[in-house]
C-alpha cells in the first residue's frame, strides 16, 4: 500500500472512531471481495453453477439470471441453484471485517446487493435492500403485495430437478392468480411493496434522526464498491448529503478508479485497493 494510502487509511480509521453514526452504501464490490463476484465467474459461483455455465455458456451468474430461458423449468432450475448458493454461502470476511470496524456505532446500510451477505452480519431492521433480496419471491405479475421466503423452497426444488431443469408440476406458482413465482430481485416486474416501503421509511428515519433531530453530530458515508452502474442509488445521494450537512464526512472506498469529487474537498476521501485488504487493515487498527 502506498503512503499515500496509508495516510488516507490512517484518517478512516480516525474518522470511524469519532464517528456518532455511520451509513454504509454497500455495493457489488464488496461481495466481489468477499469471493462473491456476481458479475464474473469468482470460482464459488462458478463451481456452484458450473453445469448452467456449461449448457448455457453464461459470461456471469447474473447474465445466468436475466437470461431469457425458453421454458419457466429450465428457468427456475438456474433460480433454484443460483439462489440455493446464496443461502448456504459461508460469510465473506469482508462483511464481517466491516460489522467488526462499527459494532459499537449506530449504522444504518443501504445496499444494491440482492445476495444476502448484509443479512449475516447486521439486523435486518437496519438494512435497506433497494434491488430485493434473492432470499425472497414474489408472484410475476405482481397481483397480491406479498413476498415469500425460499430458503425451504430451493432446497425442496434441488431435489426434484431433472438435469438442469423443473417439471411444469413443479415450478413454483402464486397461490392466488397461478402465475410463476420469481426473485425479488430488481427487473420489470420488482414489487415497490409494503416490505420496500418500510425499508426505504427506515433508512430516511435513520437519516433524519441523525442529520436534524441530532444536530452537531459527526456523521461518516462509508461508500464500498459501489460501481459507476446505478449512480443515483447510493453514490450520488452519499455526495449530495456530504454537500449540504457540515458534519457529514464522505469515504469512498473501491478497487477500481474512483474519485472523491473536488467540491468537496476536506469533507472526503477516497481510498482504492483490495476491499478485503482495505477492511481487514482498517479493523487492526
Amino acid at each position: 500500500m502506498s503512503s499515500e494510502s496509508q495516510t488516507a487509511l490512517r484518517e478512516l480509521a480516525e474518522r470511524i472512531d469519532q464517528a456518532d453514526a455511520i451509513v454504509i452504501g454497500g455495493g457489488s464490490g464488496l461481495s466481489s471481495a468477499a469471493g462473491y463476484d456476481h458479475y464474473h465467474w469468482s470460482p464459488a459461483l462458478l463451481e456452484a453453477l458450473a453445469p448452467f455455465r456449461e449448457q448455457y455458456g453464461f459470461t456471469s451468474p447474473l447474465a445466468g439470471f436475466y437470461h431469457c430461458f425458453s421454458s419457466y423449468g429450465e428457468q427456475w432450475g438456474y433460480y433454484s441453484q443460483y439462489i440455493r448458493f446464496m443461502w448456504e454461502a459461508p460469510t465473506g470476511q469482508p462483511y464481517l471485517d466491516l460489522q467488526a470496524l462499527v459494532a459499537d456505532k449506530p449504522a444504518f446500510v443501504l445496499t444494491t446487493n440482492v445476495d444476502r451477505q448484509f443479512f449475516r452480519v447486521f439486523p435486518p431492521e437496519q438494512i435497506c435492500a433497494f434491488q430485493g433480496d434473492f432470499g425472497y419471491c414474489q408472484c410475476s405479475q405482481p397481483c397480491r403485495d406479498e413476498l415469500w421466503e425460499n430458503y425451504e423452497l430451493v432446497k425442496e426444488l434441488t431435489g426434484r430437478l431433472e438435469g438442469l431443469c423443473l417439471l411444469e408440476e413443479n415450478i413454483p406458482r402464486c397461490p392466488d392468480c397461478g402465475r410463476v413465482l420469481v426473485p425479488w430481485v430488481r427487473d420489470d416486474t420488482f414489487l415497490e411493496g409494503r416490505a420496500w416501503r418500510m425499508q426505504m421509511d427506515r433508512y430516511h428515519a435513520f437519516l433524519r434522526h441523525w442529520l436534524l433531530e441530532q444536530t452537531g453530530k459527526n456523521i461518516l458515508l462509508l461508500e464500498l464498491g459501489v460501481g459507476e452502474m446505478t449512480p443515483s442509488i447510493i453514490k450520488l445521494p452519499f455526495w449530495e448529503l456530504t454537500a449540504r450537512n457540515e458534519n457529514v464526512f464522505y469515504a469512498c472506498l473501491n478497487k477500481e478508479a474512483s474519485h472523491a469529487p473536488e467540491h468537496l474537498r476536506g469533507r472526503s476521501l477516497y481510498l482504492q485497493g483490495d476491499l478485503a485488504e482495505v477492511l481487514a487493515a482498517l479493523r487492526q487498527k
